[in-house]
């Protein structure tokens, strides 16, 4: 039966994934066995995917073994005693390893969705027209007395249509964007907000309400801190802030670790740095963003960085 044979594949995936994890982290662990480790990574994009949830749930693993006495007391080697929890946490995510490789826990909680390489445009019940960034997301709340649109990841940009009852407001984490009859631009990254004003206004403020509220006008940009709520406003060229509708990003002077979320947007794979002092290397120019051959031979040039691919997974290194 297909899916039958679908779920032990899965099960047996599961099961590599989580012998290499304990492999790879065996100090003795032969360069033969680091390239076979590498060659299984390389003949499915599942293994690679597969791997990455093994190692977040290695985490999960050794915090379950240090808090049961039985299991941290027990006279068993890491090994032995690892590989029992590590792989009943493997096989009972690999229940729901189809949902979460859909996507299905954003799907749940959003209206409007992007998939890998995709900017649909949209437009919305009320005549304001959106279009989504690639892996995008947004949730819309409207009613007779308000329009609010939930940005729960990525970035979009918004062509708000005229309604003095109903404000068009867009929250993207703890920032809410007030339009004031406008078009702007807002990103939710990872560690701060951005939104830029191609025309008219808005307001941004906390969504909780708490402090001050900010003024942002056409041709500005609000960098919004999502550690500490605070707002750096500077001039932005709109070409330049809306360098993603054509598939590229202009950059000046932004952090390696930007250009990385980006590209990340367009690829099914993942693209990973190593080390925090080289994700902030700073970078400026245009990159054809979803071209990663393209941008990573422009960070080569750049950067002197080194690309490691392994798979659908590829490693920046100094």
């Amino acid at each position: 039966m297909p899916g039958k044979d679908a779920t032990d594949a899965q099960r047996k995936r599961n099961r590599e994934a989580a012998d290499w994890i304990l492999r790879n982290g065996d100090a003795r662990r032969t360069e033969a066995q680091k390239r076979r480790f590498e060659a299984w990574l390389a003949a499915d994009p599942e293994n690679c995917r597969t791997y990455e949830a093994a190692e977040r749930l290695m985490g999960d693993a050794r915090r379950a073994i240090e808090s049961d006495p039985d299991l941290s007391t027990a006279p068993l080697n890491a090994r032995s005693r690892t590989r029992p929890v590590l792989l009943s946490l493997l096989l009972l995510a690999g229940a729901g390893a189809g949902f979460v490789a859909l996507d299905g826990p954003m799907r749940l909680q959003a209206d409007l969705i992007s998939g890998t390489g995709e900017m649909p445009v949209v437009t919305l019940d009320d005549g304001s027209v959106v279009q989504l960034n690639a892996s995008s997301a947004l949730a819309l709340d409207f009613s007779q007395t308000r329009r609010g649109v939930r940005l729960l990841r990525g970035q979009a940009f918004f062509q708000v249509a005229h309604d003095a009852g109903r404000p068009f407001s867009v929250e993207a984490g703890p920032t809410r964007v007030t339009a004031l009859g406008t078009a702007f631009d807002v990103r939710y990254g990872q560690a701060e907000t951005d939104v830029a004003v191609t025309e008219n206004a808005v307001i941004i403020e906390r969504a909780d309400g708490q402090g001050a509220s900010q003024r942002v006008t056409q041709g500005e940009q609000a960098r919004i801190a999502e550690e500490t709520g605070k707002a750096e406003v500077t001039p932005v060229d709109p070409l330049v802030a809306l360098a993603w509708r054509r598939g590229q990003i202009a950059l000046d002077n932004m952090p390696l670790s930007f250009v990385v979320e980006e590209m990340n947007r367009h690829r099914a794979g993942r693209i990973v740095i190593a080390g925090s002092a080289l994700a902030e290397r700073r970078v400026s120019g245009t990159i054809a963003v979803a071209d990663t051959d393209a941008a990573l031979a422009f960070l080569k040039q750049a950067l002197g960085i080194r690309v490691t691919r392994l798979g659908p997974l590829i490693v920046i290194r100094s």
